[in-house]
């Protein structure tokens, strides 16, 4: 069994306490595999940048760490038994692969400032990718919008018939609603695009390191400055983080709620093919819209990240805790769900059949009442007495509703304004990118 890099020569570390303490930390550290190297790299060239390293000692570091980047991407890299994380596997590898010089390589910082550079590399990487799939289902609400910006649908308050919609209503709302979440991941992202590395063990150290260099060579904003505030972010960045995913999850939640609602036989609005509904072990007429309910789960349970890591970083002060690590294991199989609750969102959407001339039907009569207030207010009543009069035929069972309405101000069904909304999404996407690639861009 190896030695922990924090362990004494005559002190073995009680295995209870080992297993307890590690807990399901290690097979969370295997996402974060790669980006240590990547992370081990920038620091390799910084020591020898400080004259802390030689230059053979340098190029020896990199073989041997590109040679573990790639065990890593072919699926190869594992921890082993004993080793306490990936982190300790990383130097372990490669001090065994190329000698002394792998034992310098920790020159200069500690794991506190590893695990701090690993998740924030993890997190830049995976709110790109979440953006990059947020695009992919605005694009195709927004092309639902319009293809269906004709079709009437009606609008409910309270559960209750209200106005006349429109699925281009319906649709383009959501592709809006994602375009205020992304301005929510923006931030996230630029909190998670500062380099904690350096800090070490959050009082900095007294080698000359040279930290600026680390920042440009993985691309980072900036630095997170203050040693000590660097160590803080650990836990706030997560939660930064877990808010923008709150968000997106709950429009999605939102949606799929919608959804579930307008495929029941009461409504009937839209509807599947048979393929991508499941049925019932006992009622052969069943069509459950099960990919749309789970969505709806799995978006409320990612909505309460946020206060989940707020309670476990509740009350710690300063410095780091162990309590932090736990903060993997809420986060990390998060970003998975969510993420593949946006790949199916824009897998089943695309199938959706929309029901025509939903509001032909005499129950929908009343949804048409406020259009003839509006007339009378227009032919010179004043309103409260236009609201009466229309009112009062409804109790009388003489209301008559005229159905061709016109309505042409900005986001009115007759008006989408969806190439302001998609204007407001490229901008927040370009921004995203430009960041990502440490450059000013415009998105394409």
């Amino acid at each position: 069994m190896e030695n922990k890099l924090w362990e004494k020569e005559q002190t073995r570390l009680s295995l209870l306490v080992e297993q307890f303490t590690v807990g399901r930390d290690k097979e969370f550290d295997l996402l974060l595999a790669e980006y240590d190297v990547t992370g081990s790299v920038a620091h390799a060239a910084m020591l020898e940048s400080a004259g802390l390293l030689s230059r053979q000692e340098l190029e020896q570091i990199l073989s041997g760490l590109e040679r573990i980047r790639e065990e890593i991407r072919a699926g190869k890299f594992r921890i082993e038994e004993g080793v306490e994380d990936v982190h300790s596997q990383v130097e372990l590898l490669l001090t065994r692969r190329i000698g002394e010089a792998g034992k310098k390589l920790h020159t200069g910082r500690s794991r506190n400032d590893q695990v701090l550079l690993d998740i924030k590399l993890y997190l830049r990487e995976e709110l790109r990718q979440i953006s990059l799939q947020v695009k992919d289902l605005f694009d195709t609400l927004l092309a639902l919008s319009e293809k269906h910006k004709d079709r009437q649908l009606p609008g409910y308050t309270h559960f209750q018939v209200a106005m006349p919609s429109s699925f281009g209503l319906w649709f383009g709302a959501y592709a809006e609603s994602l375009t205020d979440d992304m301005e929510m991941v923006l931030a996230a992202f630029h909190v998670a695009n500062r380099n904690p590395l350096g800090s070490a063990a959050g009082y900095g150290s007294s080698f000359g390191l040279k930290r600026g260099l680390t920042t440009e060579l993985m691309n980072f904003e900036s630095l997170n400055y203050n040693s000590l505030y660097a160590q803080m972010t650990r836990g706030k960045t997560e939660k930064i983080v877990a808010m923008a995913m709150s968000c997106l999850a709950a429009t999605l939640a939102k949606l799929a709620y919608d959804v579930c609602l307008y495929t029941s036989q009461d409504l009937g609005f839209v509807s599947f093919p048979d393929e991508l509904c499941t049925g019932s072990s006992i009622m052969p007429h069943k069509k459950n819209p099960d990919v749309f309910e789970l969505i709806r789960a799995k978006c409320n349970r990612i909505q309460a990240l946020p206060n989940e890591l707020a309670l476990l970083t509740a009350n710690l002060p300063s410095g780091y805790h162990r309590d932090l690590q736990l903060t993997k294991e809420i986060l990390f199989p998060a970003v998975a769900e969510l993420k593949a609750c946006l790949e199916i969102s824009r897998f089943m959407l695309p199938h959706m059949m929309v029901r025509e001339n939903i509001l032909e039907d005499k129950k929908y009569d009343h949804l048409f009442s406020v259009e003839a207030v509006n007339e009378l207010v227009v032919g010179g009543l004043p309103f409260r007495e236009a609201y009466k009069k229309v009112s009062r035929q409804i109790e009388q069972g003489l209301f008559k509703p005229e159905r061709n309405i016109v309505r042409t101000h900005e986001g009115s069904a007759g008006n989408l304004c969806n190439d302001r909304i998609k204007e407001r999404m490229e901008l927040q996407m370009g921004k995203i990118m430009a960041a990502a690639c440490g450059e000013e861009a415009v998105w394409k």
